[in-house]
């Protein structure tokens, strides 16, 4: 098993294939983004090669991220090739991947983690920058005909979407998906934007006990959400801290950015390169103990790792990887 040098057991890694995306919300990247050639990418062969070294050192959770995942070419053919590996779960915006859901269900991957932060069309286009809406709309009622296990990704803005919290949470009452309502972080690779921790995951819990009940779940362990359920609701609710991080103490993963970076932390830097290990001739035991070194300098939590970031402006979240 990976262990960090906190004692933390490492069973859960976020896949990133791609930093490209179809939409260019505004809390996430700029308009202008400058993208990676595809030769800076890790191929997948490579990727296939990095899961099974992981999954053998018991990582049992890939999370395929992005970017927007659905955009790398032949994705369906890389997800044969890991789901016998781990338990796979998406992270999507949504746009492309309603004709996926019945060959995904077919695999055995039945999580889906859809980002979407407003139910209004005009809105949506002011937050992402595309006419997108109708695109994601039909893929949440595809996943429901499907069954699929929908959790709903709503980044919570000051000032753009908190008269939706309420509206949000009603999807619960006749839908058995999991709304989260994520506070807004400053990955937006542009330095701007970002409305601060206003709307922390306590105002957010407040706003939503002034119209429900909410009865506390028993959260999984290492879980990055607080979650509720409200009496006569088929759904639930969760809320999760990531600027405020209170979840830190617990964390079981580790990110792989499109380019092969290792984060052992959101807020923090790469660590290592395994693209470059791997295209240097490294061997699977020595990628293996390179990961291990490298777990021995984990920050304790997400504050630490930012305080020794050595970038002066924090990255798009399509580079980190979701």
């Amino acid at each position: 098993m990976l262990k960090d040098n906190h004692q933390r057991t490492i069973n859960y890694v976020r896949l990133a294939v791609t930093d490209r995306c179809n939409l260019r919300c505004t809390y996430c990247m700029p308009e202008n983004m400058q993208f990676l050639e595809r030769s800076s990418l890790l191929s997948y062969e490579e990727i296939v090669r990095l899961m099974q070294v992981l999954t053998d050192a018991g990582i049992n959770k890939i999370r395929i991220t992005g970017g927007e995942p659905f955009l790398r070419k032949d994705l369906m053919l890389l997800l044969e090739q890991l789901a016998p590996m781990a338990g796979i779960s998406i992270t999507t915006n949504g746009v492309l991947t309603a004709p996926f859901i019945p060959a995904l269900k077919a695999l055995g991957i039945h999580q889906i983690n859809l980002s979407l932060d407003t139910l209004q069309a005009d809105r949506f286009f002011r937050i992402t920058r595309r006419d997108q809406f109708s695109a994601v709309q039909q893929t949440l009622e595809t996943l429901l005909a499907h069954e699929m296990d929908i959790k709903i990704n709503m980044v919570v803005m000051d000032g753009m979407n908190t008269d939706e919290l309420i509206d949000f949470t009603e999807l619960t009452r006749s839908h058995a998906v999991s709304v989260r309502f994520i506070e807004e972080m400053p990955f937006n690779g542009q330095g701007n934007r970002f409305s601060g921790i206003n709307w922390n995951y306590l105002r957010i819990l407040d706003t939503i006990r002034s119209q429900y009940t909410l009865e506390k779940i028993t959260d999984a362990p290492n879980s990055t959400s607080m979650n509720y359920r409200i009496p006569e609701h088929k759904g639930s609710i969760g809320v999760i801290p990531a600027y405020s991080r209170t979840f830190c103490g617990t964390c079981n993963r580790i990110r792989i950015t499109p380019t092969g970076g290792l984060k052992t932390c959101l807020y923090g830097d790469d660590v290592l390169n395994v693209k470059s290990l791997f295209r240097e001739g490294s061997t699977d035991i020595e990628l293996l103990e390179h990961l291990q070194a490298a777990l021995q300098h984990r920050a304790k939590d997400g504050f630490e790792a930012a305080a020794s970031n050595t970038h002066a402006q924090l990255e798009s979240m399509s580079v980190i990887g979701g």
